[in-house]
């Protein structure tokens, strides 16, 4: 409503209350405001540790050798735990893991029980990749089925259909026995996959061609064998995998282990626990 007229006490109000209105436009942050503004332009705490030499905490198994294990000292030990610790040499940060069982990992990223996860990652889904970020891949592998000896079954990955798999249910391999239409008993890890498929519970397990290999190095007696293995162009990359959103940790990262390639830390390192470089695709 429009008034054409305003006494002189009228006029004085207007003018009062338009002396308040650009007062308080022009009125100073709150501490709430600039202390925000400041974490704006400092970067995330993850980016604050990493710049001040701190600490970043890592989520890896423990259990799930020649990754991330317990070696006969009780030391934990593996390839993705010791590229993690040559990462953070390279930044000079520390490097606290906290183990994990697979099944709970991703939770306890996104819950910030830990930064960024060491344990054969790969994003292979839309909806992994929509909301993690990984860092340059470490190692390159592909899947493969392992199955008794005698079990003739398999002559192709469509073979697999609706026989029993034991798997994680949130690993990689538990979505890609999903897809060839495997009957999926669910399990904590691979040692315990193994053990279903030795006692005739499961057909087969999916897995790493590496930690497969690996099995077969120290148990070949164990009368199984490698089925079917994934085609060199569906190899994929495991790396460091973190939340989304933080652009300048991920940039760290990357160059930590652009580094590691340049000076042979991760042909070294790759060489000690398999025999060959898995660095490369």
């Amino acid at each position: 409503m429009t008034h054409r007229s305003l006494s002189s006490l009228s006029k004085v109000a207007v003018v009062a209350t338009s002396v308040l209105l650009i007062a308080a436009c022009n009125k100073t942050p709150t501490n709430e405001n600039t202390d925000a503004n400041a974490t704006a332009e400092t970067g995330s705490d993850l980016m604050n540790r990493i710049s001040s030499g701190g600490t970043i905490n890592v989520g890896t198994e423990g259990t799930y050798p020649p990754f991330t294990y317990h070696n006969e000292k009780g030391d934990l030990t593996g390839y993705d735990v010791e590229v993690t610790r040559a990462i953070a040499d390279k930044l000079g940060v520390k490097v606290e893991f906290k183990e994990t069982q697979w099944d709970a990992m991703l939770a306890g990223l996104d819950s910030k029980r830990f930064d960024m996860v060491a344990n054969q990652v790969s994003l292979t889904t839309p909806e992994r990749k929509a909301k993690y970020d990984k860092a340059d891949a470490y190692s390159w592998s592909g899947a493969v089925v392992l199955a008794k000896k005698s079990d003739s079954r398999f002559n192709a990955w469509e073979s697999v259909k609706g026989l029993k798999s034991a798997q994680s249910l949130s690993s990689n391999y538990g979505e890609l026995a999903e897809k060839y239409q495997a009957e999926v008993v669910p399990v904590d890890g691979m040692a315990q996959a193994i053990e279903l498929v030795k006692q005739g519970r499961a057909d087969f397990t999916m897995n790493d061609n590496l930690a497969v290999l690996d099995y077969l190095k120290k148990f070949p007696d164990s009368d199984l064998e490698i089925k079917l293995t994934a085609p060199a162009e569906e190899k994929t990359g495991s790396g460091l995998v973190l939340r989304k959103g933080d652009d300048a940790v991920v940039a760290k990262l990357n160059e930590a282990m652009q580094a590691l390639k340049a000076d042979g830390t991760l042909t070294r390192l790759s060489e000690e626990f398999f025999g060959e470089d898995i660095s490369q695709p």
